[in-house]
């Protein structure tokens, strides 16, 4: 949905375009303009124009047209706000050198209290020919919003746009159309460079340069601007859905964009908590071509001590078709209602298609710190103290001289601040593909080079130990592949694999039924629905050392009082004797428990296959009742080995 503030702006931005469409006058054919003499082609001037147009009110003080044939009172006829001629037919006469306005003023009402004024300086167009402009311009621009939640004042540098077709501008917004006529292009280029907006919230937002080409649509069956009407009022309580959800849908299948490009975009934020800049260096969208799909390239976001970093975005194969293809089908339901549910909201999703960032960093606030003072030189520094030299048990001197450790005295310290902490990742990928009721038909994870503080794993399942084991830093690759059978209501992972850098690797596969779309209705918690319709069919997990194992075993057997070997024995007969007592002492207990202490021996590779002997599974809620894990064994073909 479209929010209120943007669509105050979309319609200030449209309407200036109708006024630019309405200052022209028509030059004869040529033959006809040599008959008649050069003293037909004049300068017209008119004054005081005031146009409504909607919710729109358009002002220039004064109007020029250069080079046309129209008298005064022809121009005066064009630009009537209560003419009976339609706008398409009348810009289709438009034909001039030039129009100039010093200062085109659009002033636009709603939604709710919003009132906002835009004023272009210096407005020309150029080259007008039958409702097409060659070229047109603004030296500038200011923008004020003086009522209502969205206050704000900014401005706009140089403004220019080529081969506008107003005519074609006017079609779109005011004629209705079936949706599936020709596309009608009505900007081949536009160019905006140094905006500038800060609301009353204190947010302001900067844009270096925007850049569009091959803009255009479709005439839709409520027009545009009935369309954007509709939209808005959705927002409002009682409305009718169907309404919203057809014109939506209009509106996003009849727009057409070949390229656009921002550059130069922050948004800055003074939130008490702490001031927030976000800065993208290059916004690019391109609907074809080599470079079609969507990239941000060099982005940043600080807030307080925290800073993160992005080297590149990319977004391709994404699809509007899913959204409009759900709006289309609540438009056509029979009754009325107003409102999305959940399961509607969701069909809404588009199809995502691929998405990639390379180059992460987030730079985190060095680690918190005792409060207590460091008893010796070397031990934590003091959370608040800056690099000073100080004395345990010391008042701080006002003169900063005092501070300054005394010759010989063995209690001087000197602190150092913590260093800083940081995530990197070098590359990630997320797949995803066609959705079916909303969710995607498959879905793949991949994330390369992330490195990471072992402390930030602290108080996490086994991760959590890592740090005790003498790990600093944790490098880390991530693959996750998952597909959904919607028919089957089978979700199988088809890989999982962790891999750490001196840690190992886990990989994991599987298949489990029962899981359809009702488990993102909304009505029940997903892990509520998971227990009563999912169902567990295979697993395989496979473990492979690298030198973690080694660190276990030495951390343990210290504090044990136990040297490595000797724990080693230990694991190794509670391996091959305790796990199959454990799960049941049957055949599969048996066979977990001989591989694992054949890998206990000799740490390389443990590999485990388990499939259920029931084409449908174990049911996720027989294996939470289950008295013993004899029990569910006994259900499962299972394949233990090791190395």
């Amino acid at each position: 949905m479209i929010s209120p503030k943007a669509r105050s702006r979309l319609r200030s931005t449209l309407a200036a375009a109708k006024m630019a469409a309405l200052l022209g006058l028509v030059t004869l054919p040529m033959p006809l303009a040599a008959q008649e003499g050069a003293a037909a082609v004049q300068d017209v001037t008119v004054t005081d124009v005031v146009l409504p147009l909607g919710g729109t009110l358009l002002k220039a003080p004064k109007l020029t047209a250069s080079g046309t044939r129209l008298s005064k009172d022809d121009l005066a006829a064009i630009l009537r706000p209560d003419s009976a001629v339609p706008w398409s037919e009348r810009l289709a006469r438009l034909d001039a050198g030039s129009l100039t306005v010093p200062f085109l003023t659009s002033e636009s009402a709603g939604p709710g209290e919003n009132r906002q004024t835009v004023t272009y300086r210096d407005v020309i167009a150029r080259d007008v020919r039958a409702g097409r402009v060659g070229e047109l311009t603004a030296a500038g621009a200011t923008v004020s919003a003086v009522s209502g939640p969205n206050r704000g004042s900014g401005t706009y540098g140089q403004v220019r746009a080529t081969d506008l077709d107003l005519a074609a501008l006017s079609r779109l917004y005011t004629v209705p159309g079936d949706g599936k006529g020709p596309v009608q292009r009505v900007y081949g280029t536009i160019q905006v460079s140094d905006v500038t907006y800060a609301d009353a919230r204190g947010t302001t937002v900067k844009i270096a340069g925007l850049n569009g080409h091959d803009l255009g649509g479709r005439q839709i069956p409520d027009g545009w601007n009935g369309a954007f009407a509709i939209v808005a009022g959705g927002f409002q309580e009682g409305s009718d859905r169907r309404a919203v959800a057809a014109a939506a849908a209009d509106l996003i299948d009849a727009t057409t964009i070949g390229s656009l490009e921002l550059q130069g975009l922050s948004v800055s934020d003074a939130d008490p908590k702490g001031p927030l800049l976000f800065e993208i260096q290059r916004v690019a969208y391109a609907s074809t071509g080599p470079e079609a799909g969507t990239r941000l390239e060099k982005l940043s976001l600080s807030r307080g001590d925290v800073r993160t970093q992005l080297g590149r975005l990319t977004l391709t194969g994404a699809s509007l078709a899913p959204t409009v293809a759900a709006l289309q089908g609540i438009a056509a339901e029979p009754a009325a209602g107003s409102g999305f549910s959940d399961a509607e909201m969701r069909r809404l999703t588009p199809q995502i298609g691929n998405l990639t960032l390379t180059d992460l960093t987030v730079t985190l606030p060095p680690e918190a710190v005792s409060e207590r003072p460091p008893a010796r030189e070397g031990r934590a520094p003091v959370r608040g103290v800056t690099p000073e030299t100080v004395r345990p048990g010391a008042a701080k001197p006002a003169d900063p001289k005092a501070a300054e450790p005394r010759t010989g005295d063995p209690l001087a310290v000197t602190i150092t601040p913590p260093p800083e902490r940081r995530v990197a990742l070098r590359e990630a990928s997320l797949t995803f593909g066609p959705p079916s009721d909303g969710v995607p038909s498959s879905s793949r994870l991949t994330l390369s080079g992330l490195s990471l503080p072992a402390d930030l794993l602290a108080g996490q399942p086994i991760v959590g130990m890592l740090p005790a084991y003498g790990y600093r830093t944790v490098d880390l690759d991530v693959v996750a592949d998952a597909a959904a059978d919607a028919k089957a209501r089978d979700l199988t992972v088809r890989n999982i694999t962790i891999s750490g850098r001196d840690i190992g690797t886990v990989r994991l596969s599987g298949t489990m039924g029962g899981i359809g779309p009702e488990l993102l209705s909304g009505t029940l918690p997903a892990a509520t629905l998971l227990m009563f319709t999912g169902s567990a069919k295979s697993l395989d997990l496979t473990v492979e050392n690298a030198g973690l194992f080694e660190r276990f075993l030495s951390a343990q057997a210290k504090d044990l009082s136990l040297k490595p070997d000797e724990l080693r024995k230990e694991y190794v007969t509670a391996s091959l004797l305790g796990v199959p007592i454990i799960l049941g002492n049957g055949p599969a207990a048996k066979a977990i428990g001989a591989a694992m202490g054949q890998f206990v021996m000799k740490p390389g590779k443990l590999v485990l296959h388990a499939k259920s002997k029931e084409p449908a599974g174990i049911g996720f809620i027989d294996l939470g009742a289950a008295r013993s894990p004899a029990l569910v064994l006994d259900r499962l073909d299972v394949d233990a080995k090791a190395n």
